[in-house]
């Protein structure tokens, strides 16, 4: 591979996986073998894009939580306000909301920053709820995440930026999702997958023709050629 491959910053759900959630086994080829930082920036739990970091074998930069919690160069800060998160998902389960995760939820289990709801659950009240708490809902396309305002991926990533002492335009951003948008304005080009939320397709440089890991498995190839 050519040394001169840019750093990359890629989501996880919708971009390394496939239609199920399924990371996609091309993943661990393609990430394994890049000869530039690769940073992973997800609305998942913490422990999860380490954890993956781990498995495919790069240094682990990550920034987790939709911003709430970054690591780099093994140092991790957290700019989230899980008390206040947990706050409002007590206060919605009080009027009668349900996060909707069953008896163990993984989901939140080992979530520091934020409080993710399964998007079955009443929206309308949810939102509600977090205004009188002054935090925000934003819906991923997979869940309802309750969280601080003003955290965002791309805040998160510039932070990261920052550790590594990188210029965030050298990388290259690819995504889905709305939370994928501030990563989007940061990063110095961006793609968004052709199954992305409207969000996420007006704020990418360019949108991809192909789907999930097919839709970055080609921008990997063409800006390795």
């Amino acid at each position: 591979m050519d040394t001169d491959a840019p750093p990359l910053v890629l989501d996880i759900d919708g971009t390394l996986t496939d239609d199920p959630g399924r990371l996609d086994p091309r993943a661990c080829e393609a990430l394994s073998a890049w000869e530039a930082p690769v940073v992973l920036a997800t609305g998942k739990a913490f422990p999860y894009p380490v954890s993956l970091c781990h498995y495919l074998g790069i240094e682990k930069n990550v920034v987790a939580e939709n911003g709430g919690v970054v690591l780099a160069d093994g140092e991790v800060t957290y700019t989230g306000d899980r008390e206040r998160a947990q706050a409002v998902a007590d206060e919605f389960a009080e009027r009668g909301g349900e996060l909707g995760w069953g008896s163990f939820d993984d989901i939140n289990y080992w979530r520091e920053t934020e409080i993710a709801v399964e998007r079955t659950a009443d929206e309308e009240l949810l939102r509600a709820v977090a205004t009188e708490y002054e935090m925000e809902v934003i819906d991923t396309g997979y869940a309802y995440h309750v969280k601080t305002p003003g955290v965002e991926k791309g805040v998160g990533f510039e932070r990261l930026c920052e550790t590594l002492e990188m210029d965030p335009e050298a990388f290259v951003a690819v995504g889905d999702s709305i939370n994928d948008v501030s990563t989007f304005g940061v990063a110095g080009r961006s793609y968004a997958v052709a199954n992305a939320d409207e969000a996420a397709r007006s704020a990418a440089d360019e949108v991809l023709e192909e789907s999930y890991m097919d839709g970055t498995l080609s921008v990997l190839s063409r800006i390795r050629a």
